[in-house]
């Protein structure tokens, strides 16, 4: 289990002043109408056809003075636990989330601060998972200094992108710039709240795109990367393809926004490379085309849609190439199809295929291809082309649902409270129920895998083993499910241990 979280800071937040587009998403007649501003083809004057700054001095102005209004304040209150384990020289990347890490005897009230960005005129606010996650209460600040209570409208663990709602009328709205188009070299300027000085805005250029860290996601992962397995077969749905900047970013950045010098959205600013959990260099922002795309799922349905190809995969590289007599040096090696039904397999592709490009797009690696694929929907048809043994195949393709469907899966209230732990979990072995009643314990659920959810943020990982709910003794997976079904929205206890050292028990709880 992970205990000492370093801090990450997260970037600030701009709008652009130019000509408007409604943007909408449509998608069943019952469905929510979510009207984001979209930025039209039509350039400023004061920039080339090209999108690109006229000869001259460099001005930040427009970005700063438009996008300043659409920045927000947010302050959570949360039930936590935390305790000190000397830091792994692997935590260089993690999240911002001051006292996430560890457990003691007793909770505490705990205090967190990031930023958010208005998205629509009638109060939905973007922001990062992290800054709100096991929020009991949420404080939004406007430009103005107003302050007004948020509700949660839906997360997704797996962008570390949030939607929050404050109740109010015609706010400022950002406009969503092409996150696709940025250039490496290109300006970009962060707006957000650091250290509580709100409103406070840095430049930087576009330093990298496409870049995964491995800090979205489960534990398997991040212990594969430690362990020096930087190109392992990637197994969770996690979507990292980062936009680095340069531009200063610090703690309570978090969850601002990335913006273009005509103030429009590129990025949503997540993270930072840090070794002391304050500004070291390079950040890193969630594309503002995976934030658009979320954000207007969890407003219409209260939960990310994503499509799947079913496959477990591993990024090409010249060892693999060899090892595997592969025919490219670049792409994304097929490992195994997904357990259940798989989309890629159904449609004709198969363990050991490379694929090379999705819809004519070349892809190069792991999140070139999560980016593309998590910007569609169940029931998207794709052409995958595939490398195989030498020669290109394509492959049509209808993405799926996570439960093999190509359907749209609203949001099940009842099933909330276990889908907030982001974890996998199942019923102890015979040889593990022994161990346990050497020392008195009746049994328990063993956590099987982490995706990012409240168990990871504070510190569960595979091998963890869940004792007691609320003072109740569990021994199934039935039984833990039951015991969370009603209890959505509701603050938890929870009891456990490792089992290679059953005398350390530990306590901890968190509102699902």
């Amino acid at each position: 289990m992970k205990y000492n979280w370093k801090v990450l800071a997260l970037v600030g937040f701009l709008s652009g002043a130019t000509t408007l587009a409604g943007y909408k998403f449509f998608i069943q007649d019952d469905a929510k109408e979510v009207i984001l501003k979209e930025a039209s083809v039509q350039p400023l004057a004061r920039f080339t056809s090209g999108g690109v700054m006229a000869p001259g001095p460099v001005d930040f102005t427009v970005a700063a003075e438009t996008s300043t209004p659409v920045v927000v304040h947010i302050r959570s209150t949360s039930m936590r636990q935390t305790a000190q384990r000397p830091s792994s020289p692997f935590d260089l990347f993690d999240f911002f989330g001051d006292g996430m890490g560890g457990f003691e005897q007793a909770p505490r009230r705990s205090e967190g601060t990031g930023s958010g960005v208005i998205i629509t005129n009638d109060g939905y606010i973007v922001t990062n998972n992290h800054v709100i996650e096991g929020a009991t209460d949420i404080e939004v600040t406007l430009h103005d200094k107003s302050k007004l209570k948020a509700k949660l409208i839906g997360t997704d663990p797996s962008t570390d992108i949030a939607v929050i709602k404050v109740e109010s009328k015609n706010l400022p709205s950002i406009t969503f710039g092409d996150s696709d188009a940025i250039r490496v070299g290109e300006w970009v300027v962060a707006v957000g709240n650091p250290f509580n000085l709100e409103s406070t805005v840095t430049a930087g250029i576009v330093s990298a795109k496409g870049r995964g860290l491995g800090i979205i996601g489960s534990s398997q992962n991040r212990q594969q990367r430690g362990r020096g397995q930087q190109n392992a077969p990637q197994v969770n749905d996690a979507i990292e393809s980062f936009i680095q900047t340069d531009a200063v970013v610090n703690p309570g950045n978090s969850g601002g926004a990335l913006v273009n010098l005509k103030g429009e959205l590129v990025g949503i600013n997540t993270a930072i490379a840090s070794p002391t959990g304050s500004y070291a260099g390079y950040a890193f922002a969630v594309p503002s085309s995976i934030v658009k795309k979320v954000s207007t799922d969890l407003i219409k349905f209260g939960n990310a849609q994503r499509g799947y190809l079913g496959i477990v995969m591993q990024e090409v590289d010249n060892k693999l190439a060899e090892e595997k007599d592969l025919k490219v040096s670049q792409g994304i090696f097929v490992r195994e199809l997904a357990e259940k039904s798989s989309a890629a397999g159904e449609a004709g592709i198969k363990p050991g295929d490379v694929i090379v490009k999705i819809n004519d797009k070349k892809i190069g690696s792991t999140p070139e291809l999560t980016q593309t694929v998590g910007l569609l929907r169940p029931g998207d048809k794709v052409k995958v082309t595939v490398n195989r043994e030498g020669k290109e195949r394509d492959f049509n393709v209808t993405l799926k649902n996570r439960d093999g469907g190509s359907g749209v899966i609203k949001r099940d209230e009842s099933a909330l409270a276990m889908e907030s732990l982001g974890a996998q979990f199942s019923n102890l072995n015979d040889a593990e129920k022994k161990k346990l009643e050497r020392y008195n314990i009746k049994g328990g659920v063993k956590v099987t895998g982490v995706q990012g959810g409240k168990l990871a943020r504070v510190g569960v990982g595979p091998g963890f083993i869940v004792t007691k709910i609320n003072g109740k003794a569990i021994t199934s997976v039935k039984e833990l499910e039951s015991e969370l079904a009603d209890k959505a929205d509701t603050m938890v206890q929870f009891e456990g241990l490792e089992l290679d050292a059953p005398y350390d028990v530990y306590s901890f709880g968190f509102r699902l």
